[in-house]
């Protein structure tokens, strides 16, 4: 019997709103008819890729992503908005929102998310004001991104400064990505694949929950060979 890879398409996020422009520039935002209101992201309305192509260009959060809250509600929500500037990202809407981070863990956590549009403030290390800097700094489009082929997906990453490429062909990953994509209980990945997953820094753990980090790429912003 032949293994069918499933459908890894990206899947908007429940229960969010966003405040939302149509461009990006200060001055420009401030003219009448750039305003979209606050929006929610749902299925319906076609989720980030959704407002898109409404004509979103800027949005900003209605809260904080905190990474040090406990409880599963509070991870769920902080996992769902962090999934909302991954989606935002791959769009290239410019994001406002603000990050929180366990100091315990915040020295090498921000390196990992540093593929995602840079925060409006940073908290939790010591260094949170160095750290902020080098994202603003180093941050571009494409750093950590995945595609889907026929049977098959790539992930190129470039947040430690070389490109590492990684390609998943067995359903078993196949099956992982797709069910990490919104955030998964952990055990409802195979413990061998969330643990390679998770050591080659391309999933985020916080609580019982595992998420997947890379934002699928619909175009190269280079030629394929140079991204």
């Amino acid at each position: 019997m032949t293994a069918t890879a499933p459908d890894l398409a990206p899947r908007p996020a429940p229960r969010l709103v966003l405040r939302a422009w149509r461009d990006h520039d200060p001055e420009a935002r401030r003219l009448p008819g750039m305003s979209l209101g606050t929006l929610p992201v749902t299925a319906e309305n076609g989720g980030v890729a959704g407002l898109w192509a409404m004509g979103m260009r800027h949005a900003e959060l209605d809260a904080p992503v905190d990474l040090g809250a406990t409880g599963s509600a509070a991870q769920r929500a902080a996992l769902d908005r962090l999934r909302l500037v991954r989606d935002l990202t791959a769009h290239a809407v410019w994001a406002d929102w603000d990050l929180r981070l366990p100091p315990e863990r915040a020295e090498h956590q921000w390196k990992v998310l540093s593929h995602l549009h840079p925060p409006r403030t940073l908290t939790g290390p010591e260094d949170a004001e160095e750290a902020l800097h080098a994202w603003r700094t180093r941050h571009y489009l494409c750093k950590l991104v995945w595609r889907q082929g026929p049977g098959f997906v790539q992930i190129r990453d470039r947040r430690w400064g070389d490109l590492r490429r990684f390609t998943a062909d067995e359903p078993r990953f196949l099956d992982a990505i797709a069910r990490l994509d919104t955030g998964a209980h952990h055990a409802d990945v195979p413990e061998e694949v969330l643990r390679e997953l998770t050591d080659e820094h391309l999933v985020l753990r916080l609580g019982d929950l595992a998420w997947w980090l890379p934002y699928r790429v619909a175009r190269w912003l280079q030629e394929a060979m140079a991204v």
